[in-house]
């Protein structure tokens, strides 16, 4: 191709600089001979650029031109097969002694401080809501977005037809940190699980994996065990990926970033009509719990609460891929149905987090219990089991989710009902609504002063 047909901002930039150049909003497209000028077209109905820069050749030569003059030359095998090599790979000692540690010894929560501890965490920049930095953009281009940002993914309708797609981003560094291998599943997994919450098929991902440096033996671990996490979901969720890339090398004075695989995730709604938001909708509505019904200790590895309250980032994460994808496959298909009035995903800040948000987007209190009489309540309501989701339904239809949830193989609770102007889990938070409101809003403002 010739570099002087490639669009540019500044004057006098030499070949090198257009070839290296990693200017954004752009793409190559390669076009079938005689359809140049239909293509065109389309772009130009977009108000989009384009310009033909080159063209494909039979030769096996990548060939660089400055108008009449060859600047660059080389065989496209030397750019498609290059040499491989596997660095030497060592689990971190200390990773060892993390996933063994006694997560007893956090004390478990008061009957009295779980109020203050749920608007903390509602409160954390982790958790809090995102809406003073997305509220500073346009998430309304062309009138496409009908599930805006806030909601377990983002939805736009596709024009001129009856469906729309979901798109999420997600990414958990303390699990990873953990558990490379978990940690790179659950990533998969969380991702999939807020596009199916929208009422969408999670059909392709892209991912760009953040990590420290791969010529250390610890951190080469990490991501070799991420990456086969991530590949295992991937196949067992039935969700190819695409396209991805790498940011490696992230230390500071030689200590590496949390290895932290962000998964972006699409999905696709066959009817707009049937999608889902996570939001209460109705007062009466009966509201349960999809999916794993884990409350022991084990559900604190590398949770918010473990960290925000008590300072540890500890524990051993894991996932039971199998049951992650019935969980997925139960809720898409209830959602189907028609019988589901909103769904969310179980994540961060767990279950009690996830009922709270379900509220403040809904504006409308919760009132329910405890699943049983937990032995740990601060796992029961603040771990961070993965496979869970909050859905709630008309009174009627209850029996149906419940005969559904059973068609699937999947645990299903009863959690309580919504209604009233309170958020309150019997025996251990009773907080006013628009108390619970205003840690979740404001927290990330005040976070950042």
């Amino acid at each position: 191709f010739d570099v002087l047909k490639v669009p540019r901002r500044e004057e006098g930039m030499t070949p090198e600089e257009v070839l290296l150049s990693e200017s954004q909003e752009r793409m190559l497209v390669i076009v079938k001979r005689g359809y140049e000028d239909g293509v065109k077209a389309l772009f130009d109905k977009w108000e989009l650029r384009s310009d033909i820069i080159g063209r494909v050749t039979s030769d096996g030569i990548a060939r660089i031109k400055e108008g009449d003059s060859v600047v660059a030359e080389v065989p496209v095998a030397l750019l498609t097969d290059p040499p491989l090599y596997r660095l030497r790979v060592r689990k971190p000692g200390w990773l060892s002694r993390l996933q063994r540690f006694d997560l007893e010894v956090a004390p478990d929560v008061a009957r009295v401080d779980a109020n203050d501890i749920l608007l903390r965490l509602l409160s954390s920049p982790n958790i809090a809501s995102k809406e003073w930095v997305y509220r500073q953009y346009d998430h309304q281009v062309q009138t496409n977005t009908v599930i805006p940002p806030g909601s377990d993914a983002a939805v736009l309708r596709i024009k001129g037809t009856e469906k729309g797609i979901a798109l999420v981003a997600d990414g958990n560094g303390r699990h990873c940190y953990l558990d490379p291998y978990a940690g790179g599943a659950m990533a998969v997994a969380e991702a999939a699980r807020n596009v199916v919450c929208t009422g969408a098929e999670p059909i392709a991902l892209t991912d760009c994996l953040n990590l420290g440096n791969p010529e250390k033996p610890e951190i080469y671990y990490q991501l070799k065990e991420c990456i086969r996490g991530m590949a295992r979901a991937c196949r067992v969720l039935g969700t190819p990926v695409v396209s991805g890339n790498v940011s490696l090398y992230n230390e500071t004075r030689g200590e590496a970033v949390y290895p932290t695989p962000v998964v972006g995730m699409l999905g696709l709604i066959e009817d707009i009509e049937k999608r889902c938001t996570p939001e209460f909708k109705r007062e009466g509505d009966r509201v349960f719990l999809l999916g794993d019904q884990g409350a022991d200790i084990s559900a604190l590895a590398g949770s918010e609460y473990l960290e925000a309250i008590h300072g540890i980032v500890a524990g051993r994460p894991e996932i039971d891929l199998e049951l992650e994808k019935r969980v997925q496959r139960c809720c898409l298909g209830a959602i189907r149905e028609g019988i589901v009035n909103s769904a969310h995903d179980c994540s961060e800040g767990g279950l009690a987090v996830a009922l709270a948000e379900c509220s403040i987007l809904g504006a409308v209190g919760f009132n329910g219990a405890l699943l049983e009489d937990e032995n740990r309540i601060d796992a029961a309501l603040f771990g961070e089991s993965p496979s869970r989701i909050v859905l709630s339904v008309k009174p009627p239809n209850a029996e149906k989710l419940e005969e559904i949830a059973r068609r699937y193989g999947v645990p299903l609770k009863p959690l309580g009902v919504v209604g009233g102007e309170r958020f309150i889990i019997e025996g251990f938070i009773d907080l006013p609504l628009n108390q619970v409101e205003r840690a979740w809003r404001k927290g990330l403002e005040e976070a950042l002063g």
